[in-house]
């Protein structure tokens, strides 16, 4: 097992290497509270697969959108942080199944300025002039999730560039 500590973003992220052991594969699924209880379409479903396991004494956790393609003894580098006692993991590479998968940090970072888009608009708009609370309250909810959607951007995208090198 090797440790590949990042030295940008202040160190959050890190690459670990190792050998897999006690896999453990999950499927959490949210159910949207708004969908019509007579349709049955995936559509309105929100799924994580989640992969628990060990690389040498490291207990590791992955959420992606799709499964983790992963075995029992597969060699295997993942890029991630730190959380709580696990290890949160960004993107991997299975040496063994020549397989590498990450979230897709290009759309996190459109989406933040899109975000950043809305709140310039409604920092020009005459209620957020006048002084009035809601528009203000919404500015700082989307200046906010757009700050933490490009942040989660550059950690995925350093976790990228951890694995390449």
């Amino acid at each position: 097992m090797t440790l590949k500590p990042s030295s940008f973003l202040t160190s959050s992220v890190s690459a670990i290497s190792g050998t897999v052991s006690n896999l453990n594969n999950e499927l959490l699924e949210y159910v949207n509270p708004e969908k019509p209880t007579h349709d049955h379409s995936a559509v309105y479903y929100q799924r994580f697969f989640i992969s628990k396991f060990n690389l040498g004494n490291q207990a590791i956790e992955a959420k992606f959108s799709t499964p983790m393609l992963v075995r029992d003894g597969d060699t295997v580098s993942v890029s991630g942080y730190p959380k709580g006692d696990r290890f949160q993991v960004l993107a991997y590479v299975n040496q063994t199944q020549q397989v590498s998968k990450h979230e897709n940090w290009i759309i996190l970072g459109l989406g933040a300025l899109f975000f950043l888009a809305i709140a310039l608009g409604l920092l020009n708009s005459e209620l957020v002039a006048e002084g009035a609370l809601v528009p203000k309250l919404f500015l700082i909810g989307f200046v906010g999730v757009a700050f933490y959607m490009g942040y989660r951007a550059l950690l995925i995208r350093e976790a990228i560039s951890l694995l390449q090198n």
